[in-house]
């Protein structure tokens, strides 16, 4: 009686248990995601890994996944810009062509050759249809205002969409979404969407803040168009020690987890991650590159236009092309030590930050990226032992929590070496799709 008396808000019912809020009857009861971004489209060409979509689908299929989520592209398809004849024939170029290989060839997600064009209009059916056929479900978010235009030949697109003014670029989204939700449903697969993001990763692309009302109003007019439909936006990083800022007009709580922390320590002690640089690369860059890495000035850079549509810097781009992979990964695993506790903590603290927002508002929640960070394309820190043990530590944590959906890392994907991973992610994927 002492302890009820005297400590009782140690001695209160924990309230998790259960999702944290209801989900449409048709979608499944647990979601297991795999990232596809704008990839299923920048990497469709022959030899690829999206070149066979329903192969591509059935693979996903097999490994256990039941969710793909992909950059629909609502701008480009029903932005109504005057776009339709270029999104029927879409020319994919990647960020150009460097003095050896392209830009971006060593990087993840703009490891993109290009050289063909794709139908985006037929492509999407496509992978509805081959989603339907394998008892997938399509999570739709745009990338448009972070990176997806940079792919492209043509700059159209990107400047296209830069027109229209800011303060009008929620409700230009939230207009494609509308159209593009009833061409959908014409084509009998409303029930495949399991979620529209209005946008991916707000804070971190071209958009006001979500809680101005431009950003309130257009969440509020898609969910109302659409009352059967999950709608919402995307944070890359989430206000974990002021999620009362988050809007709770957001219908789901699609919000990332990503904890940086040794990963961070080694991009500022490179300065990888910043624009124009006076001396880059440093010498501690220069120390983790290959042999054979031209100087910044030989390499040269993407067009101007392609960096204006993207979040990644020129350097960036040089570096993840040129960096020693195994270098790298070392100098990560030598410096992990003193950054393993709070990197545990932190994901499992963001996550449940997430997940208790998501309950007091009664909305569903989702993690559809994390867990570490932006690495180079053959790093392989994320992949290992570490890397995995965070990822499991954090897909746990959510699913104790009431997560709906969760992803097994942002790097499991056709586009990723992590997809080589086949027993981990089949066994993960069992796990989250097990829990009631």
């Amino acid at each position: 009686m002492t302890a009820e008396r005297y400590l009782g808000a140690g001695a209160m019912e924990d309230q998790a248990g259960g999702l944290t809020g209801a989900i449409p009857a048709h979608l499944p009861a647990r979601l297991a995601i795999t990232l596809w971004d704008f990839s299923w489209y920048t990497q469709a060409g022959p030899g690829q890994p999206y070149a066979d979509l329903e192969a591509a689908v059935a693979d996903a299929a097999s490994l256990g996944y039941n969710a793909i989520r992909i950059c629909a592209a609502p701008m480009l398809l029903f932005g109504g810009l005057g776009l339709d004849e270029m999104a029927a024939g879409l020319e994919i170029e990647g960020l150009g062509v460097a003095p050896s290989g392209h830009y971006g060839q060593r990087t993840r997600w703009y490891d993109t050759p290009g050289g063909y064009r794709v139908d985006m209009y037929r492509r999407t059916l496509e992978l509805f249809e081959a989603a339907r056929r394998h008892g997938m479900v399509v999570l739709l978010a745009s990338w448009e205002y972070q990176q997806s235009p940079a792919f492209a030949a043509s700059p159209r697109w990107f400047e296209a969409i830069d027109a229209v003014p800011l303060e009008a670029r929620y409700d230009a989204l939230a207009g494609a979404w509308d159209r593009m939700i009833a061409w959908l449903t014409d084509h009998g697969h409303r029930e495949s969407i399991a979620l529209v993001e209005l946008h991916n990763e707000v804070d971190f692309s071209i958009l006001p803040f979500i809680g101005d009302p431009s950003g309130r109003a257009a969440v509020t007019r898609l969910r109302e168009s659409h009352p059967d439909l999950l709608v919402t936006a995307s944070y890359g990083k989430p206000p974990h020690l002021a999620m009362h800022q988050v809007p709770g007009e957001l219908g789901a709580a699609q919000l990332h987890v990503y904890s940086y922390g040794v990963l961070d320590e080694l991009q500022k002690r490179i300065d990888i991650r910043s624009e124009g640089t006076e001396g880059f690369p440093n010498q501690a860059l220069r120390a983790l590159l290959r042999p054979d890495a031209p100087s910044v000035a030989e390499y040269g850079r993407p067009a101007s236009w392609k960096m204006r549509a993207t979040v990644v810097t020129n350097q960036m781009i040089y570096g993840y092309d040129w960096v020693d992979p195994e270098a790298w990964d070392a100098w990560l695993n030598e410096h992990y030590a003193p950054f393993a506790e709070v990197m545990a903590r932190e994901i499992e603290s963001r996550v449940i930050a997430i997940a208790e927002w998501a309950r007091w508002r009664g909305v569903p929640a989702l993690v559809g990226e994390g867990w570490i960070g932006y690495t180079p394309l053959h790093g392989g820190f994320e992949e290992g032992e570490v890397g995995r043990g965070l990822a499991e530590h954090g897909i746990r944590t959510a699913l104790e929590r009431g997560v709906w959906g969760v992803i097994l890392g942002s790097n499991a994907a056709p586009h990723h070496p992590m997809w080589e991973l086949r027993e981990w992610q089949v066994g993960m994927n069992a796990e989250i799709l097990a829990v009631r």
